[in-house]
């Protein structure tokens, strides 16, 4: 017990170990996560300002939005920081609360994906009913669910990891606080705790990804009958990138959680993490933005409207 109490802070790795390189990598974070910042940003603002853009469909990828933007800054402004100052130190309070909100995020986000696809399956298979079904108030109670099954999800996975014992090394073979690389440091040979509660989180996971396979597979099959290219050409195009976002996101995660543990350091470990928590909320913003005609009308409104506003007042306002 006195071991546990003494551990006050705990090393990050670096991505490398020369001061060049260090830099490096600190630019190239640095691009990506102001990349996620202003894609996430530009389609929360464009979904909130656009009443055309008030829908189920749109709501869940607003919800979205600004799942992938807490999740990437929860992990990346850290990463960089350490590489500038030479530090990669976090505390201890830090660490526990990093790892609740890494796992809170994500958990709320493959939630928040099943909800996205139960709601392409109603809008393209039961077009009839689907006012009736995606009410504003089930639309808000599917998206507080996803948020408080992360929160839940965090909070155990929190409680388990940091119950463990710390006696031993401080440094973190991975650049943010997650699960397998805590247990890999602690000094406690039993993890029961902590693989019962990965078992409850990994098989509702399943679950949801088979919900999705479900859905799709019905919304599949349906726009296939569709007469019309130009329909199915819609459907498919609402459809695909919300499967490219789950299936980067669900291997990548699935990987890091299942995979044997290793106690050497792994390049591998380094890139699947990156997958998991940098890539999706870089990509998803582009993924959804590219071939979505509403996202591009709002934003095409949007910046005429401020042309307008500039144009119309008085220059000594300029």
């Amino acid at each position: 017990m006195a071991n546990l109490t003494m551990m006050t802070e705990f090393f990050l790795m670096n991505f490398f170990n020369t001061w060049q390189l260090q830099i490096l990598h600190a630019m190239f974070f640095l691009l990506i996560y102001l990349v996620a910042l202003m894609g996430n940003l530009l389609i929360f603002t464009l979904i909130s300002l656009d009443e055309h853009l008030h829908t189920p469909m749109y709501f869940f990828l607003k919800n979205l939005s600004l799942l992938d933007l807490c999740f990437i800054s929860v992990t990346v402004p850290k990463s960089i920081a350490n590489s500038l100052s030479h530090s990669s130190s976090i505390s201890y309070l830090g660490c526990i609360l990093q790892l609740f909100l890494v796992i809170l995020f994500s958990g709320s986000e493959i939630f928040l994906l099943t909800a996205m696809s139960y709601d392409r399956y109603v809008a393209i298979c039961q077009p009839l009913h689907y006012e009736v079904i995606m009410t504003r108030e089930a639309c808000m109670r599917m998206a507080a669910v996803s948020w408080l099954a992360g929160g839940v999800f965090g909070v155990m996975y929190s409680a388990t990891t940091f119950s463990l014992p710390f006696c031993g090394s401080k440094e973190i073979h991975q650049f943010f606080c997650d699960v397998p690389s805590l247990v890999k440091i602690s000094c406690s040979e039993t993890h029961m705790a902590i693989y019962l509660t990965m078992a409850f989180v990994l098989g509702l996971g399943i679950f949801c990804c088979i919900s999705i396979t479900v859905s799709y597979g019905h919304t599949f099959s349906t726009v296939l009958k569709i007469p019309t290219t130009e329909a199915r050409a819609k459907a498919f195009s609402t459809c695909l990138p919300h499967l490219i976002v789950l299936m980067v996101f669900a291997t990548s995660a699935i990987m890091v959680y299942i995979k044997p543990p290793s106690y050497s350091d792994s390049v591998v470990d380094l890139l699947l993490s990156m997958f998991y928590v940098v890539v999706p909320p870089t990509l998803n913003p582009i993924i959804y933005s590219l071939r979505n005609k509403d996202i591009k009308t709002s934003l095409r409104k949007l910046i005429a409207w401020k042309h307008f506003l500039k144009g119309s007042m008085p220059k000594s306002f300029l």
